[in-house]
C-alpha cells in the first residue's frame, strides 16, 4: 500500500507546465492523504485563473493513480495566498534586472536575429531556430522584439496565447518547448502599435527583466528591421548578445543586412554569421528556380568577415508551415529547406562563445 510521504513525493514530481518545476519544490502540495484505496490531495495554484489547470490536475491525478493501492482520488484545487505568491516571486524571480539575467556574467547565451530590411523572412528564421534548439535538448527562450511587426505567436501557432502575471513575474506561453513572450500577446492583434523609442525601451526592458522563462541555455531575440531604437536598445541592454544576420540574395537586401551587422559590433555585439533566405524556389517536382539573383548571402558575410551560415531556399512546405503556424524545421527530414537549416543549426551552436575560460587563483 502507498504511504502518505510515498504519494506526496509522487505528486509533489509533477511539473507545473509554465513554471518548469515540480508542484513540491514550488510548494503547491499543500496536504495529502491516503484513505483506504483514495488519494485525497489539496494542491494550491499560483493564481484562480490559472491557464494550466486542467493540465495540472490531469497530471496529479495520473501521478496518484500510478502508485500501487491508490484507486481514486479525491482532488482539490485551492489558490496561494497573496504572501505565499510574493515569496514564490521572490525566490524565483529574485527583483533581477535584465543585466543579471542576461548580462555578461549571465551564462545564457542570448542571440539576435537581425536583418537590414523587412521581408526577408528573419522571423521566421528566428522561430524556428528557437524550435530547432529545443529539440536539440537546449532549454529555449523566444523574445519578439519586433513590437511594430510582430509575427511570432503566429508563426509558432499560438496567435490567442496570454502569458500570465504572478506577483512581479511575467509567466510566457510554450510553444514547441519554447517559452515565448511578443508584445502581438498583449494587444489586439488586429490594432498597429504607435510607439516611439522610449516606450519600446521600457517594454524590452521589461521582457527581459520580468518574464520568468525559467532556467534556459538560449535566449533567441527576432529583432525588427533596420538599425533604430529597439536594435540599439538591446544592444545596451545585452552588449555580449550573439547576432545572426538574414538577407535574401538580391543586391537591395544584402547591401542593407550589412548595415544591421555593422551597427551590432558598434554596440559591442558578436556578429557570428550570415544567413540567407529564398536563396531560390524548389517547386514540387523538386527544381529550383532563382527568383532573387545569387550570391547575396555570401556577399554580406564576406563584408562582415563572418561565415555564411547556409542558404535556405523556398519549398511549398516551408510556405505551408509559415501559414499553418507548425516550424518547418520539424518537417520532413528529406526536405531540402529543412535539411538545409539543419546545417545551419549546426552552425549556430558551433559557434557558441567558449565558457568556463576563466582561471582560478589557487594558494597551496
Amino acid at each position: 500500500m502507498t504511504s502518505p510521504d510515498a504519494l506526496r513525493a509522487a505528486v509533489g514530481a509533477v511539473i507545473d507546465p509554465e513554471l518548469r518545476r515540480s508542484l513540491g519544490e514550488l510548494g503547491m502540495i499543500e496536504s495529502v492523504d491516503v484513505d483506504g484505496l483514495t488519494a485525497r490531495i489539496t494542491v494550491l495554484l499560483t493564481i484562480e485563473a490559472c491557464p494550466k489547470r486542467s493540465d495540472i490536475e490531469a497530471d496529479v491525478r495520473a501521478a496518484a493513480l500510478a502508485m500501487d493501492g491508490i484507486e481514486t482520488v479525491d482532488l482539490t484545487l485551492g489558490v496561494m495566498s497573496a504572501d505565499a505568491r510574493k515569496a514564490l516571486s521572490a525566490r524565483l524571480h529574485g527583483g533581477r534586472t535584465a543585466d543579471d539575467r542576461f548580462g555578461p556574467t549571465s551564462l545564457v547565451r542570448v542571440i539576435a536575429v537581425s536583418s537590414g530590411k523587412g521581408g526577408v523572412g528573419k522571423s521566421t528564421v528566428a522561430a524556428n531556430l528557437a524550435v530547432a534548439l529545443a529539440a536539440r535538448g537546449q532549454k529555449v527562450g523566444l523574445l519578439d522584439a519586433d513590437v511594430h511587426g510582430f509575427s511570432i505567436p503566429g508563426l509558432l501557432g499560438i496567435p490567442d496565447e496570454k502569458p500570465t502575471k504572478v506577483e512581479d513575474m511575467i509567466l510566457p506561453p510554450r510553444a514547441f518547448d519554447v517559452g515565448v513572450i511578443s508584445i502581438g500577446m498583449f494587444v489586439d492583434p488586429h490594432t498597429p502599435v504607435s510607439w516611439r523609442g522610449p516606450m519600446m525601451h521600457r517594454t524590452i526592458n521589461q521582457f527581459l527583466s520580468d518574464v520568468y522563462f525559467g532556467d534556459l541555455d538560449v535566449l533567441v531575440c527576432d529583432l525588427p528591421p533596420g538599425t533604430g531604437d529597439v536594435a540599439i536598445s538591446l544592444g545596451q541592454l545585452v552588449p555580449t548578445a550573439d547576432v545572426l544576420v538574414v538577407t535574401t540574395p538580391q543586391a537591395s537586401a544584402s547591401d542593407i543586412a550589412e548595415r544591421s551587422g555593422l551597427v551590432a559590433r558598434q554596440l559591442g555585439q558578436r556578429v557570428i554569421g550570415v544567413v540567407e533566405n529564398m536563396s531560390d524556389w524548389t517547386d514540387v517536382d523538386g527544381v529550383a528556380h532563382t527568383m532573387f539573383g545569387t550570391g547575396g548571402g555570401a556577399e554580406v558575410a564576406a563584408r562582415l568577415d563572418v561565415p555564411l551560415f547556409g542558404s535556405i531556399p523556398l519549398t511549398p512546405s516551408l510556405i505551408a508551415a509559415g501559414n499553418n503556424g507548425t516550424p518547418f524545421s520539424n518537417g520532413d527530414r528529406t526536405d531540402v529547406a529543412v535539411i538545409a537549416f539543419d546545417r545551419i543549426v549546426d552552425a549556430v551552436i558551433e559557434s557558441a562563445p567558449q565558457r568556463g575560460s576563466a582561471s582560478i587563483p589557487l594558494s597551496v
